[in-house]
């Protein structure tokens, strides 16, 4: 990977920017469209979004006054867990579709499984419904790619035997959050592993396992997470709405981390995980 705009192979063999531009707990309105230019103009070309978000708007509108291609741009969105199920997902990703003023929407996600803890009798069922909005979605032409987000394995394993199986999944993954066997079990069945929160929230800017490479490559915390997850053939969502660091991120094209490095960044102790998808209530 040589720019962001390098790019991985999803399993249908549409092109995925190696590098997004997550915009969680990005605003909604002229904030986060100015974010969304910014990045842009530094060369992202996939924006990372959400139903739940609530800046879909925002983002479409960016993109646009981005004066760039519809094309260049990759654009990623998700089915919210209140909308899981047939009718509610494919109205979803309809209503998405609107707020983004797009025709079509490059990759869609369920955002979180429904899990066996908060529904023992159903879960199953209840993925299975919303992927098959996501694949009718897909094969009308609506959506160039679907695929999953926070599934681990045992979330996984009813979608493989779909007509079409899930093409991402996108986790939290980051040195302390390593995620070893939902990683293993994704790259193994042809899963591009995207990472949300590289940079665990935040905590790892300041971890003295990152800090010392940051030192020794002369680089910032931020761009050695981001590099180790390139280096693991993971996709890192980054995100910041401050100009001066969304250029930085960026930065990470230049150089490798050595693989000694990579392998102390693998055994940073747990550290930064938010939520377990078999233990979340929302």
């Amino acid at each position: 990977m040589n720019g962001p705009n390098d790019k991985f192979l999803l399993a249908n063999g549409v092109g995925i920017p190696c590098l997004g531009f997550g915009t969680y707990k990005t605003p909604d309105g002229a904030e986060g469209a100015a974010a969304v230019r910014a990045a842009l103009a530094e060369g992202y070309r996939h924006i990372d979004t959400a139903a739940f978000y609530g800046n879909e708007t925002a983002v479409g509108q960016g993109i646009r006054e981005s004066g760039l291609p519809r094309e260049e741009i990759f654009v990623t969105t998700k089915v919210w867990n209140t909308d899981r199920g047939y009718e509610k997902a494919r109205a979803s990703v309809l209503e998405s579709l609107k707020r983004l003023g797009l025709d079509y929407i490059d990759l869609c996600l369920i955002h979180w499984p429904a899990a066996p803890h908060q529904y023992p009798e159903t879960w199953e069922q209840l993925n299975l419904g919303t992927w098959r909005a996501l694949t009718e979605l897909y094969q009308e032409g609506k959506l160039r790619a679907i695929g999953v987000s926070n599934f681990k394995p045992h979330h996984l394993r009813a979608l493989m035997d779909t007509e079409v199986p899930p093409m991402a999944d996108q986790i939290e993954v980051h040195p302390g959050q390593t995620q070893e066997e939902t990683v293993a079990y994704c790259q193994s069945h042809g899963i591009l592993v995207e990472a949300w929160s590289p940079m665990g929230r935040g905590a790892l800017l300041e971890h003295p396992a990152v800090t010392v490479l940051a030192e020794k490559y002369r680089r910032t915390p931020a761009q050695i997470c981001i590099r180790w997850c390139l280096e693991k053939g993971i996709l890192p969502l980054p995100k910041s709405v401050t100009p001066a660091r969304i250029a930085e991120n960026t930065g990470v094209f230049s150089f490798q981390l050595a693989p000694e490095d990579v392998v102390a960044l693998d055994t940073v102790p747990p550290t930064a995980r938010s939520h377990d998808p078999d233990e979340v209530t929302f």
